[in-house]
């Protein structure tokens, strides 16, 4: 009986050993968006930040200013943001637009920006599925019977991965504007039970509360949103903080951290140096 306690004992060790080492380690994610400016020197900051943090990088949308010609990504995006290209997730802003359509945009970025032909794509970044939408409505379109909807309901639908993220440039909710036309694809991201929408556009950071689509706290399956439009534009004040803004901060450059785990995630606002505001945390997926 002894022996055969102790046989037992070391095999649920065992099992124990090699069901931790199926896990897939934690994954490193680096997000900020509003970026290049060749008039000032933020991008700069944040670009000698990067060359200090590994993981993926995840661009949230409007990377030079003040639009995306070839000139601006060649001149003043390239220089600084660009050498870390190669580790870089795209999402299309509202000055990627401006040149009159995207096209400089996928010049520079080639096939990472459109990999399925469309400027919304899914990813996976360890074990985490992210999922990368074009927020420029009147472009893009953001309602019901849009081509973009159909295919994110399809995308979530197809995913099984327990932890999901979306990018896309403008945020539903900050202290700056609220998006009503991107309800729609809220509700989408909402009933498939995404965790966390990171996004940009306002040049500030930004956390909200997990939210339903109408903006209600839900700490059961509401979404958590980050704004982080700290990538090296100038920085915007707001006139107040909206409802159920967590952190907030308009005079820091910086990115987002995250550490992507199986079923949870950690977070954590990186200052240039020479800054001190910092907001981190951590949550687990539905």
């Amino acid at each position: 009986m002894k022996r055969t306690s102790v046989v037992l004992a070391v095999l649920a060790v065992l099992m124990t050993a090699l069901l931790a080492g199926c896990q897939s380690p934690p994954a490193t994610l680096i997000a900020a968006g509003d970026i290049a400016d060749c008039n000032n020197e933020g991008d700069e900051a944040t670009a000698a930040l990067l060359d200090e943090l590994e993981g993926t990088m995840l661009a949230l949308g409007d990377f030079a200013y003040e639009d995306g010609t070839a000139e601006n990504f060649a001149e003043c995006y390239e220089p600084n943001w660009g050498r870390h290209k190669e580790r870089t997730i795209p999402v299309v802003g509202n000055n990627e637009y401006d040149p009159g359509d995207p096209q400089p945009y996928l010049d520079y970025w080639g096939a990472a920006a459109a990999p399925n032909g469309t400027l919304w794509y899914s990813t996976e970044v360890g074990s985490w599925h992210v999922i990368v939408l074009d927020s420029n409505c009147a472009e893009a379109g953001c309602d019901d019977s849009s081509e973009q909807v159909a295919w994110l309901i399809d995308d979530l639908a197809t995913s099984d991965a327990r932890c999901t993220m979306a990018a896309l440039h403008h945020p539903r909710w900050s202290s700056g504007t609220e998006n009503r036309n991107l309800g729609p694809i809220w509700v989408a991201l909402y009933e498939a039970g995404v965790d966390v929408v990171l996004s940009a556009h306002e040049h500030a950071y930004e956390r909200f509360a997990p939210l339903t689509p109408d903006g209600q706290v839900d700490h059961d399956r509401g979404i958590r949103s980050f704004v982080v439009g700290t990538g090296g534009a100038g920085l915007t004040d707001y006139d107040g903080q909206a409802a159920h803004s967590e952190a907030m901060d308009h005079e820091t450059w910086g990115v987002l951290r995250m550490t992507l785990r199986p079923d949870s995630y950690d977070w954590e606002f990186v200052p240039v140096a020479g800054s001190d505001f910092t907001d981190r945390g951590s949550g687990v997926c539905h």
